[in-house]
């Protein structure tokens, strides 16, 4: 359950095509058209010019072809209005995902879960993995319908351990490329990223990390210039063939680390 178009690749594209790799079924459902994202000529939403339906489109395509690259069996599309980045003025547009009620927007999601009856949900944590009000509301809307679904499947969240992203940063310096903003104790709220002791899955990623890398690229309207594809390849392969997570509902009541989010499940 992702925001944008994209967003499925950046954080979980590892375990897409991994666990696709090994015969299970993956679907994604995408809340938001990510009209509000730049234009691939590089028009930005600010420009008087950006034509939301246009952009719209085009990431719905791009969507198709990084879903393929990832093996993914089946992609929705909610629809909802991008509400944009938090503060936007578009974030209480009427009709925008995050101006939508949660159960409205939940309600939607509960018949593509019963069709599908998964036993791993994937989506964000409460802030959102870093705060956008899109990915807040999907956080919201998954745990909602879940609820309402009356599923027992497993939810993790994706994360970032604090030391891997303190790493992170510093295969960014070595590529000589402008990363994530903030100090590594930004504004007193401590290192970025999820405590270390808060990880519970680690899983290796590392065969599927080129695929991950084309499914970022495929987005190139969005990831073209940024520092995922700038790091380059190599550097890539470096970081991102692994990927976390953190158990947020575990019907199995499994405790310490695991390195499967179906641990459990292929019992």
């Amino acid at each position: 359950m992702h925001a944008h178009p994209d967003d499925e690749s950046s954080t979980t594209g590892g375990v897409l095509r991994t666990y696709a790799d090994q015969g299970v079924r993956t679907v994604l459902v995408t809340c938001t058209d990510g009209a509000l994202g730049d234009a691939p000529d590089g028009t930005t939403p600010e420009a008087q010019h950006h034509d939301r339906a246009w952009v719209a489109g085009h990431r719905a395509e791009e969507l198709a072809r990084a879903a393929a690259i990832l093996g993914i069996a089946r992609v929705e599309m909610l629809g909802y209005p991008d509400s944009g980045m938090e503060g936007w003025s578009q974030n209480d547009e009427a009709g925008s995902f995050w101006s939508t009620p949660v159960a409205d927007a939940a309600a939607r999601l509960v018949p593509i879960l019963l069709e599908e009856r998964p036993q791993v949900v994937v989506t964000y944590d409460e802030i959102g993995f870093y705060g956008h009000p899109d990915h807040i509301q999907a956080h919201r809307v998954t745990r909602a319908a879940l609820e309402a679904s009356g599923l027992a499947s497993s939810l993790f969240y994706p994360a970032i351990p604090s030391s891997a992203f303190k790493r992170f940063r510093e295969v960014l310096r070595e590529a000589d490329v402008e990363g994530p903003g903030g100090d590594d104790d930004d504004e007193g709220r401590g290192p970025p990223g999820t405590p270390d002791e808060k990880i519970d899955v680690v899983i290796d990623v590392s065969g599927a990390v080129d695929a991950k890398f084309d499914a970022l690229a495929a987005h190139a309207s969005q990831t073209e210039s940024s520092f995922f594809l700038k790091m380059g390849r190599d550097r890539f392969r470096q970081f991102f063939g692994t990927e976390w997570f953190v158990r947020a509902i575990d019907p199995l009541g499994r405790s310490g680390m695991d390195h499967d989010l179906f641990a459990g499940w292929r019992d």
